[in-house]
């Protein structure tokens, strides 16, 4: 039995290189292909593939946005999401938002075959690079937190506030990200401020680029 994929990819090149590559495998069958999220969706509910390959696009938060649909209309459906240039942060919030596996754009052919199998097995995926950088970054905190860095001073959530406000997102863009509201994002900005004495958004952003926190 083939497993049924959805790929959600601009239309070009690409994105026809990659469906064809995935035809190209004994056991899977691409069932359909969109170029954005809406139209996505309605096919997705239509056909209910086993497994959605999800490129990312320069709208994060849209990216986002679409997993936790899929999620909510398609539970049994895995999700891979195939990253451009990801940080910490953007892993955290597809690995929160339902997503499975995450590889990187540049060598998806070299792993897309294995993320699939895997994830429609019920595993979870993760390229090499994003499994070092999500272990690199757990090492950081935990060395910040017990030793005499200013981020011994933050929390988890004010450490995520930090890291998007210095990589220039609004506090809206950050509410929606990290499941807030403004209000709350913009009285994490006022406490990061006075825990770490600093009075500026420049200042903020070079604090969080000294401590290793932009990416």
């Amino acid at each position: 039995m083939s497993i049924a994929l959805f790929l959600l990819a601009d239309s070009g090149e690409e994105g026809d290189r990659l469906r064809l590559f995935l035809e190209a495998q004994p056991d899977m069958q691409v069932v359909g292909m969109a170029g954005n999220g809406r139209d996505a969706l309605k096919q997705i509910k239509q056909h209910s593939p086993d497994v959605v390959i999800l490129r990312a696009t320069d709208r994060q938060l849209n990216s986002i946005h679409v997993i936790r649909k899929i999620c909510r209309c398609c539970p049994h459906t895995r999700i891979i999401f195939l990253a451009a240039q990801p940080n910490v942060i953007q892993v955290a919030r597809v690995l929160q938002a339902g997503s499975n596996g995450i590889l990187l754009q540049a060598n998806v052919e070299a792993e897309i075959v294995q993320a699939v199998r895997t994830v429609y097995g019920n595993g979870r995926y993760l390229s090499q690079q994003v499994s070092d950088m999500l272990i690199e970054d757990y090492v950081q905190q935990r060395s910040a937190v017990s030793g005499d860095s200013p981020l011994a001073r933050l929390s988890p959530r004010e450490r995520d506030v930090l890291q998007l406000v210095a990589e220039s997102k609004s506090s809206a863009e950050i509410a929606e990200m990290l499941a807030l509201s403004p209000k709350t994002i913009k009285t994490y900005r006022s406490r990061l401020m006075q825990k770490l004495d600093i009075n500026n958004v420049p200042s903020l952003v070079k604090f969080a680029t000294q401590h290793r926190l932009t990416h």
